[in-house]
């Protein structure tokens, strides 16, 4: 059972968290987007028998530095600024050393660019509840926020997608999905998580075949998307 100081540590965390989301550009990256992947980490962590406090704590504080890296245009890595800015609020809310130091290296393992595995659980645990938002009937609404918020309309004729730039209108939500999300499936690091993102995925290769049906995508955009399956 979580004592009464782990309780005051979460919820302190938590009103921290929500301050940077009050006011960020990052539309696809917003508090509801916390909130889906506590209840992802949340459901493998008790089944993986996780430290539910770290993974709690690093849920809360993963995407405090989204609005730099959006504003950036991706320059600024999240990760690692999320990390020292988490470190700065556990140390203010006196958070333990340990405790702080798990929590930030859970924050600084979870993007996507940094794919091997964790040294801990609950970094694993962490980076596969945050990519399972990215997949799925959800990962499909929220590859669309994100497209709205660089620009990108709903399709770009240029079959060339490694030619293409993120955070541009080039970057529409297909781009996304076969630059990056198409790999999350096989990248997951837990069991539960590998579930998950095997039946998402599908849907989401589903989507896009109706997709590009409906509109006649040039068949270059077929032979990607079959590359997804």
């Amino acid at each position: 059972m979580m004592s009464s100081a782990d309780k005051i540590l979460l919820d302190g965390v938590r009103e921290a968290s929500l301050v940077f989301f009050e006011k960020s550009e990052a539309k696809s990256h917003n508090w509801e987007h916390t909130v889906r992947v506590r209840e992802n980490a949340m459901r493998i962590g008790k089944k993986l028998k996780a430290d539910l406090l770290v993974l709690e704590l690093a849920v809360y504080l993963h995407d405090i530095a989204r609005s730099e890296e959006m504003t950036s245009k991706g320059k600024i890595d999240h990760a690692k600024r999320g990390a020292e800015l988490a470190r700065e609020i556990l140390k203010k809310l006196g958070a333990s050393r340990e405790i702080a130091e798990e929590v930030c290296y859970c924050i600084e393992n979870h993007r996507a660019k940094g794919m091997n595995r964790g040294k801990t659980l609950e970094a694993d645990i962490l980076f596969d509840a945050d990519k399972l938002d990215a997949l799925g009937a959800v990962g499909i609404l929220r590859l669309d926020r994100f497209a709205l918020e660089v620009g990108a309309g709903l399709h770009n004729g240029t079959a060339d997608l490694k030619n293409t730039e993120t955070y541009t209108s080039e970057d529409t939500s297909f781009r996304e999905f076969y630059m990056t999300t198409r790999f999350f499936r096989d990248k997951m690091r837990t069991s539960p998580g590998k579930k998950i993102a095997a039946k998402r995925h599908r849907f989401m290769v589903l989507f896009f075949r109706r997709f590009f049906e409906e509109i006649n995508a040039d068949e270059a955009f077929c032979r990607m998307l079959k590359e997804c399956e």
